[in-house]
């Protein structure tokens, strides 16, 4: 039999335990922690008050509590962060407020012109996110190399005693700025450079006594196997300062173990117009042949451009060649083709290097350095390089030396530079009378190839012997107008920009523009065809209201530069760059190097925008075809 249970509840059943805690709705809670993080009132339990303490804060809903102690706060309250520190009264919000005020009133003090140079510094970094100028198996791998090239070159002893104070001061006094670690030092010497007897007898025969400033750093630091980018004034020596490490590297190698068929090349130029390849790959002959007749092996070199029979060198790549001159898009389509390879492949000159990158053969060259299976020394040269494109060649170069031998850009300072305001419709007539200034031989730069054509035909009509190329000449005639003109048969050659790259003429006496080029970058290596190897010569320009304001304010602070008249036209011009001048600001564009405008005024960089536009709806086209 089952018990009953008594279930009748009791007084004491209802009684409030001592511990018990009123329930506090979640909206409440919520409230009380942005009171605690804002200082403001939840509005539950009082008025709004700014400024409430720590324990008013803490009492909030305390009195709907039974039996409430000490402790009575709930678990929420106990983990809300505490009051710290002097702003910990002021919201948030308010503190942003006061942020953006005080941001406003700082961009309110500057002026217009650092504004301006904050806009520059974005601009220029944007243009300056370019991929690097590396192979896509390199950049794909994540290869990077940290050590240079070892050569078996070493400086004369006495070099290698002597101390970098005595270095510096050899550098100061022929105007060398150096940048890199572990420089070889600068030698005097072409007999110091351990160069053979026939190679310096043939220098010798040319009439070249001692290094150029260029050469004296260049050729050490392209002989120890340090990748280097070289920066001099036009016809100061350059193509020298690539062409005898090379030439000294093949000839090691041959003597070592001679090239067999099927292997070359030892070492590659790339160059960025035709007559400039043709240019470079004559002195590799020359110097070739001078060694061949002292003794020593013969260097096999190939021309690789457009325009050519490459039947007529199958020879050459038949027993392998030692050295490479080549323009970039006949090189990549000989190398796709498998005519030759890069196995064997230790150095890479770019000859005028910007003006390639410029002329839209960025791809071409990235395409290029794919072939190379192993590391190489990377030498660039160019009379005129900004910073902004050192920089972007510097991330593909390996611990590289910069040899700067005045401004990058800078004009030579043995030419003459004379400018002339000239009606547009007066030009023609008026080269007559220039050309009445010195003795043939003379250049005459146009921009258009329809100009070129006019030039010539009233120079034939007026009885003087004149020659001319453009892009649109088939390359016979191309190399008969320079080869007459080089042999003094003709005693005027009128070009577009195709003969102002790197073209080595010898004793022109006068140089004429006839129309101010669209950027500052080719009036410096227009001008640069005369007064070269330490000579005088002189540049006629001819300028007029077709010219933009921006071209003729480079020209003019180029003037200045060199210590050259100007003309009241170019001085009357307003200077917009003074008031950088009045902050302490260098004047002058860091992408392209005119002196007269800024970046965001950059005629080369509209250009190239302009460009790279097109080419996003013409991808089959580019921009910079062989010239």
């Amino acid at each position: 039999m089952s018990k009953r249970v008594n279930t009748a509840l009791t007084d004491e059943d209802f009684a409030v335990p001592d511990n018990y805690v009123a329930y506090v709705p979640l909206a409440k809670r919520r409230a009380e922690k942005l009171s605690k993080l804002t200082g403001r009132s939840s509005g539950y339990d009082s008025p709004g008050r700014h400024g409430r303490s720590d324990q008013e804060l803490g009492s909030v809903g305390s009195g709907s509590r039974r039996g409430g102690g000490g402790d009575d706060s709930s678990d929420d309250e106990d983990d809300a962060p505490k009051n710290v520190g002097p702003r910990a009264t002021i919201s948030l919000i308010e503190q942003s407020a006061e942020i953006r005020k005080q941001q406003m009133h700082a961009e309110e003090q500057k002026t217009d012109a650092q504004k301006a140079l904050e806009e520059e510094e974005k601009l220029l970094k944007a243009v300056s996110e370019r991929k690097q100028l590396a192979s896509a198996e390199e950049l794909s791998k994540g290869i990077k190399y940290t050590e240079s090239l070892k050569t078996t070159w070493r400086p004369p002893r006495h070099y290698r005693e002597m101390s970098e104070e005595q270095f510096t001061e050899i550098r100061k006094k022929y105007h060398i700025d150096v940048d890199g670690e572990e420089i070889p030092p600068p030698i005097k010497e072409f007999r110091d450079m351990k160069f053979p007897a026939p190679i310096l007898e043939h220098l010798k025969a040319k009439g070249i006594k001692m290094p150029t400033p260029i050469q004296m750093q260049g050729l050490p630091v392209a002989l120890s196997g340090r990748d280097m980018i070289g920066i001099a004034f036009t016809g100061s020596g350059k193509t020298l300062s690539f062409t005898l490490p090379l030439v000294m590297r093949a000839l090691e190698e041959e003597v070592k173990m001679p090239l067999a068929k099927g292997e070359g090349p030892i070492g590659m130029i790339v160059c960025p117009s035709r007559e400039l390849a043709r240019q470079t790959y004559e002195g590799f002959q020359a110097i070739s042949d001078i060694l061949y007749k002292g003794g020593y092996p013969q260097l096999r070199s190939l021309l690789c451009m457009g325009g050519i029979n490459m039947q007529d060198q199958q020879a050459v790549m038949f027993q392998g060649p030692h050295i490479v001159i080549a323009t970039p898009g006949r090189l990549q389509d000989m190398l796709a083709k498998k005519k030759f390879n890069l196995d064997l492949c230790t150095y890479l000159c770019m000859d005028e290097a910007d003006r390639m990158l410029d002329m839209g053969f960025e791809e071409e060259v990235r395409n290029i350095l794919s072939y190379f299976k192993h590391q190489r020394q990377t030498i660039l040269y160019s009379a005129t390089m900004p910073k902004k494109i050192q920089d972007f060649a510097r991330s593909a170069l390996v611990r590289p030396v910069t040899v700067n031998v005045g401004r990058a850009g800078a004009a030579n300072l043995d030419v003459i530079q004379e400018v002339e305001y000239v009606k547009q419709e007066a030009k023609i007539v008026y080269l007559l009378e220039c050309l009445q200034k010195t003795p043939p031989p003379v250049v005459i730069f146009a921009e258009n190839k329809n100009d070129v054509d006019d030039i010539q035909e009233y120079l034939l009509l007026k009885g003087v012997e004149a020659v001319a190329i453009h892009g649109s000449k088939t390359q016979e005639e191309r190399e008969f107008a320079i080869n007459a003109f080089k042999s003094y048969q003709k005693d005027v050659l009128v070009a577009t920009d195709v003969a102002s790259k790197g073209l080595d003429f010898a004793d022109i006496h006068h140089v004429i523009l006839f129309d101010m080029p669209k950027e500052i970058e080719d009036y410096v290596h227009r001008i640069g065809r005369t007064g070269r190897s330490g000579k005088t010569g002189v540049a006629t320009t001819f300028i007029n209201l077709n010219s933009s304001e921006q071209i003729l304010l480079d020209l003019k602070h180029l003037l200045r530069e060199a210590k050259q008249k100007v003309p009241p036209f170019l001085e009357s011009l307003d200077d917009p760059l003074e008031k950088y001048r009045e902050m302490g600001v260098a004047g002058g564009c860091t992408y392209c190097g005119g002196l007269g405008h800024r970046v965001t005024e950059c005629p080369k960089l509209e250009q190239q925008q302009k460009t790279k536009t097109q080419g996003m709806f013409r991808p089959n086209e580019r921009a910079g075809n062989e010239m």
